[in-house]
């Protein structure tokens, strides 16, 4: 969808019609169609403010409990995927159910949700890492307070490439803050961190692996004492 396209839709008022029907239509197609619109939409900063301003994420997340349809999953976790990649949008996606919701799309079983899933991970992760980097947020991840790790983890050798690119991409993140040092050493999170700098199939990803265990003394010294 082009830029232009979406600045006419959400000028004339097709977020708030689009939400609207999340909202109160049971029709599972209307469901799956708008989700699907909002999640192109929510690829544009301005409107993932928007989207969030609204109410748009707890529409998402109650789509995601009530539906067992792939597809709507799929523009579901597509769309709060998206958002994840706005971090002043972190603590009230989290606060509205948005990141609850991925984890409980994650269980469908569906390659291409989980995919989704595993994507809104990663740009959640890199975000924060960013944001603690430049000295925006502090603290230890929002993530770490679900089971980001556990999941990630337990998935990290998906037969899915894209997925497993994305889990990578969203540990290494994680891996950045130093607030979530005690998590990795303590979760296993670091032996993967370690497996995924040596074996990864991504060249940039296995050097960004490598860089982030050198750049941590704690992460080093375990290193070096296995």
């Amino acid at each position: 969808m082009a830029d232009k396209n979406q600045e006419q839709i959400v000028e004339e008022g097709g977020l708030e019609a689009l939400l609207m029907l999340l909202g109160t239509s049971t029709n599972p197609t209307i469901h799956r169609v708008a989700s699907g619109a909002i999640a192109n939409l929510a690829m544009n900063d301005l409107n993932q403010v928007l989207i969030m301003s609204k109410g748009g994420a707890q529409l998402l997340s109650k789509i995601a409990f009530k539906t067992d349809d792939p597809q709507t999953l799929r523009m579901v976790a597509g769309a709060i995927a998206n958002l994840c990649g706005n971090q002043k949008l972190h603590v009230m996606l989290k606060e509205d159910g948005g990141i609850k919701a991925l984890f409980m799309m994650a269980q469908s079983g569906n390659s291409d949700v989980i995919s989704q899933v595993a994507r809104g991970m990663a740009n959640f992760a890199k975000c924060e890492s960013r944001g603690t980097i430049y000295g925006h947020r502090k603290g230890r991840s929002l993530l770490l307070e679900d089971v980001a790790l556990t999941w990630l983890i337990a998935n990290t050798t998906s037969t899915s490439a894209s997925t497993r690119r994305h889990i990578e991409l969203a540990l290494c993140h994680l891996a950045q803050n130093e607030d979530n040092t005690q998590d990795f050493a303590s979760s296993g999170a670091l032996k993967e961190l370690v497996r995924i700098s040596c074996e990864s199939s991504r060249e940039d990803i296995r050097n960004l692996a490598k860089k982030t265990l050198k750049l941590n003394p704690i992460f080093r010294a375990e290193v070096q004492r296995v």
